[in-house]
């Protein structure tokens, strides 16, 4: 059903999506055992200030409202700063240009049309050579992978696109959809790698389900931050919360209650793929709802998927992975060298001593 027919489907999700945030800014228990800052600074941008006394909550509220657009609209094509982009309640497209301006809304027939008639005008450049596609998680929007893409940007000799997706809105099938359609308008591309954090990976995943091997042999390497590979048990605590189980849908609902269907339709990456998981290295965790090891969101031991090239446990909060500087030098280093750390330099062996005669 789609969540625009179920009563109190658009509240319910942007309640959920809100809970969603709400848990993954909170107060939690760092490594040390003390509560634990709100954030790291992002690599190449000065330090801001701590927050003052509950600044959590003004933080969440903000992260709210600006997930709120995020919540209505998903990525069907991407080509640099521009957008074409469908309404997760119904038929209405539009082509969002840089600075998130809209050029064009109404059908899709004429969304595509004006991104067409710009491309030939040479407005709108394709991406051309090797491209990263950077997908955010549940109730998140594409800012919020902003600083991570920012680094790659820097660091990488490739275009770094977001891609957005109304996370709760829509079940994983139809999100994987979307990002195929990204994918395929990708054509003028020599190679894509990916980055999904939590629920993006599902969705790359899914994607790579339904795919062709055609489809598929332009993708590289992937990197998975904090990805419920192997469902959530924070998302089916919620689930056994009556009213919470009800007002779900799309993406949400399948992650709390419909997690066997959902394993059952992942793709194992066909490429290389390496995984980052936040924890505290022992038993105790950051979150005071999870056994084991975790992040505050995802369990350390749900983050693992067999066949992974490399796997990489850092002291970092689930929501504060895109920001990290320790997760973005590894994520780069994987993209380069296929490792999260970077391989050591050959020794030239010492020359040989003749025996003295």
């Amino acid at each position: 059903m789609n969540t625009s027919e179920r009563p109190w489907g658009r509240c319910g999700s942007l309640l959920v999506a809100g809970l969603a945030v709400a848990i993954a800014s909170s107060p939690h228990r760092s490594p040390a055992g003390e509560p634990a800052a709100a954030g790291h600074p992002a690599s190449d941008q000065p330090a801001v200030e701590p927050p003052a006394e509950n600044g959590w909550v003004a933080e969440m509220l903000r992260e709210f409202r600006t997930a709120g657009d995020a919540l209505e609209w998903s990525d069907h094509r991407v080509q640099h700063d521009w957008r074409l982009q469908r309404r997760a309640d119904g038929e209405r497209w539009r082509l969002l240009g840089p600075q998130e301006r809209v050029v064009t809304e109404g059908s899709r027939s004429r969304c595509t049309a004006d991104f067409e008639r710009l491309v030939h005008e040479g407005t709108i450049p394709l991406v051309r050579g090797p491209a990263v596609l950077v997908l955010h998680g549940l109730g998140q929007s594409r800012q919020s992978m902003e600083p991570l893409a920012a680094h790659l940007r820097r660091r990488l000799d490739a275009t770094v696109m977001t891609v957005g997706y109304a996370s709760p809105r829509a079940k994983i099938d139809d999100h994987a959809s979307a990002l195929g359609e990204v994918v395929d308008q990708l054509a003028t591309t020599t190679s894509i790698d990916f980055i999904g954090h939590s629920l993006g990976n599902l969705v790359i995943r899914r994607w790579m389900a339904t795919a062709g091997g055609d489809r598929l042999a332009r993708v590289r390497r992937m990197v998975m931050l904090g990805p419920p590979n192997q469902g959530s048990e924070l998302a089916r605590m919620a689930a056994r919360v009556w009213f919470l189980a009800m007002l779900a849908d799309g993406a949400t609902r399948q992650l709390g209650l419909g997690w066997p269907e959902v394993a059952a339709g992942l793709a194992v990456p066909p490429c290389d793929f390496g995984i980052v998981a936040g924890g505290t290295g022992d038993a105790r965790g950051m979150s005071l709802l999870l056994d084991g090891d975790d992040d505050a969101v995802v369990r350390v031991d749900e983050t693992r998927l067999a066949g992974a090239t490399d796997f990489l446990l850092l002291p970092v909060h689930h929501a504060d992975m895109m920001k990290d500087v320790a997760v973005q030098q590894a994520t780069v280093c994987f993209l380069q060298h296929g490792r999260f750390s970077e391989p050591k330099a050959a020794v030239p062996a010492a020359p040989r001593q003749e025996p003295a005669r």
